[in-house]
């Protein structure tokens, strides 16, 4: 059994994902739930839950507010919004899960399977820390959270080369660091990564702007990385492309 407690300031907002919970998802066991911060800090000291439901939005202390007071952060992490696509994008480089209001009962169920997965990684504290800086400002969007088969790796996005498609799986290859398979799509990347440094060339590759050595013409032509790898550049991204590193 999974406990878990809900800190949501609007009642109907916990009360329908308490039923969801117990109607979907009965592996979970919800201990208790709070209607503000102060409480919520309370139920995790009580509980020592596994999972934590934190919504974004509340008055007085918002979610993220709330994480500032806790000394140690055991629990797994899942965000619960309505909006912000600002705060959703840093939750994402951190690659916290999140489900936006209203829930829908699939997102749920793939939500906590994944929970069920990485409760024994303990990684909160430290994707906290990535996301706290990129809500502060702090050299923002300069360091991501990157799901793998075996666990969360960080890395600056400037140490990243290239990131080519292997259907719902991405490979990153870096400067001075092994390749590796992330468990998130290319199409995901992109919409992460900022456009002022990555290039999407074409359907299965996006490039680090900074790692381009040359440019060969072409139909649509090919890019050589400083590494040394050739990359294709579609006939649709060429006028894009050839903007850009003008």
């Amino acid at each position: 059994m999974i406990t878990a407690i809900i800190i949501d300031d609007e009642r109907k907002g916990r009360n329908a994902l308490k039923k969801k919970l117990m109607d979907y998802c009965p592996q979970v066991a919800v201990l208790g739930e709070a209607e503000n911060g102060d409480e919520g800090l309370k139920l995790i000291e009580l509980h020592d839950p596994v999972i934590v439901f934190l919504d974004i939005e509340m008055p007085m202390m918002n979610g993220f507010e709330m994480l500032h007071h806790l000394p140690t952060k055991k629990f797994h992490l899942i965000f619960t919004t309505a909006y912000d696509q600002y705060a959703i994008k840093a939750i994402k480089y951190a690659a916290f899960d999140y489900l936006l209001k209203p829930i829908d009962i699939e997102e749920l169920q793939i939500t906590i399977k994944k929970a069920e997965q990485q409760v024994a990684l303990n990684t909160t504290a430290e994707r906290l820390e990535t996301l706290t800086h990129h809500l502060a400002g702090k050299n923002p969007m300069q360091k991501i959270a990157i799901p793998t088969m075996e666990g969360l790796l960080f890395f600056n996005l400037a140490d990243i080369v290239y990131l080519e498609s292997e259907s719902n799986y991405t490979t990153l290859h870096f400067v001075n660091h092994p390749k590796l398979v992330a468990s998130r799509t290319l199409r995901d990347f992109e919409e992460l990564l900022p456009s002022d440094m990555f290039f999407r060339t074409h359907n299965s590759c996006i490039i680090n702007l900074n790692y381009i050595k040359r440019y060969l013409k072409g139909d649509g032509g090919q890019i050589e990385m400083q590494n040394g790898h050739f990359v294709d550049v579609s006939r649709r991204k060429k006028e894009e492309f050839i903007k850009i590193i003008r």
